[in-house]
């Protein structure tokens, strides 16, 4: 007669001192990499998203790595210098007319509004008693109606003028990890892998792919969609010589990124226009800012859908989501949290019922712009 063996005893004290070990092992490496955990992210994302190009610099160099990493971090250090000299340029050259401008606030009044904002639906006639009634106030008195609003704005950008170092030391630092992550990217990946499929047995490279995917998909759908968005807007703001055109261009960018619109930063130069009698060129404005603002619901989904073969249900809510909490990095990060979450719940409810999972497409060849990783997890030879 067979004994039946006792099951081996827990220590449960000697598990929970681990858990908590490791906790702590993992809480504070986290505190000590804090400082470098944006630029990390975003030079993951960069990376992950630019990979496709790095790889067909490198064919074009003759398989020669190093030139096309030298050639990525130049245009990353390019994307940083060109719109800094642009800026501090443009403000530099209107520096005369700024100081002019608020010379003339004071002894101005406010021209009465145009007759088209009265006909504005919903808010053109509360807007038109408003402009009517800072049109009547004399100068100084609209001037000191004016000026809270403008300390609250010279507070601010003095503000975002002091984070300014900050801002551009963490940036250099984010060129210099991505061109780390372009050298050597495929034992990164490679590592990412062996990672996850500890965590997830055989779901840890779909995890993976998943979220490259992702990345992609928002890069295309969101990025490239902004970058035409303030193409168009920055034409015609210089074409029809609104002041300060190229500031406008680069909030026109901000503003798309962060899922807003060209409107807010559009808008504003339409009602100038028509306040100073220039009605055509106004008309000409409003007609490109329509357009530009309508045109985003087009090329978005398209390029999204390009990027990757994930539901727009995922990636909006995941953008607006992500922008919410993390800030621009959200962008990205909101759409990977969403899109594995997903995938992991579908995957686990059919093997809880029994259900047939659907077969994860293979990693494509290094040919096709991925990485050189097949769906096995085998690193390949880095070129």
């Amino acid at each position: 007669m067979a004994i039946a063996q006792p099951a081996p005893s827990r220590d449960l004290t000697r598990i929970t001192l681990s858990v908590l070990g490791i906790g702590l092992l993992i809480g504070g490496s986290l505190w000590v990499l804090l400082p470098f955990l944006s630029a990390l992210l975003w030079a993951t994302m960069i990376v992950v998203s630019t990979w496709p190009f790095m790889l067909r610099l490198q064919e074009r160099f003759g398989g020669r790595r190093g030139a096309a990493v030298g050639v990525m971090t130049a245009v990353l250090l390019l994307v940083l210098f060109v719109p800094l000299y642009l800026a501090v340029s443009t403000i530099a050259g209107q520096s005369d007319r700024i100081v002019d401008l608020a010379r003339e606030i004071q002894t101005k009044r406010l021209p009465p509004p145009p007759a088209w904002i009265d006909g504005l639906p919903i808010i053109g006639h509360r807007l038109s008693e408003r402009w009517l009634g800072l049109a009547a106030l004399e100068p100084q008195e609209l001037s000191a109606r004016l000026t809270p609003y403008l300390r609250t704005g010279l507070a601010w950008l003095a503000a975002q003028l002091g984070s300014f170092g900050g801002m551009v030391l963490n940036f250099l630092l984010t060129v210099i990890i991505a061109a780390i992550l372009y050298a050597s990217g495929e034992a990164a990946v490679g590592h990412l892998r062996r990672f996850f499929r500890r965590l997830s047995d055989e779901r840890g490279d779909a995890i993976v792919d998943l979220s490259g995917t992702a990345i992609r998909a928002v890069a295309l759908g969101i990025v490239v969609t902004a970058i035409v968005q303030t193409a168009l807007s920055g034409i015609g703001l210089f074409a029809v010589g609104i002041p300060f055109a190229g500031i406008l261009t680069a909030l026109v960018f901000i503003l798309c990124i962060a899922q807003l619109g060209p409107i807010l930063a559009m808008l504003p130069g339409v009602i100038w226009l028509y306040a100073t009698g220039s009605a055509g060129r106004g008309t000409v404005l409003l007609v490109i800012t329509i357009l530009v603002q309508v045109i985003d619901n087009i090329l978005r989904p398209l390029l999204i859908k390009k990027g990757g073969n994930l539901s727009l249900l995922l990636i909006f809510p995941g953008v607006v989501g992500g922008l919410l909490w993390l800030g621009i990095i959200g962008l990205f990060v909101g759409p990977v949290i969403l899109a594995v979450t997903s995938t992991l719940l579908q995957s686990w409810i059919s093997s809880g019922l029994g259900e047939p999972q659907a077969e994860r497409a293979p990693a494509a060849a290094p040919a096709s712009g991925e990485p050189a990783l097949r769906a096995s997890g085998q690193i390949g030879p880095a070129a």
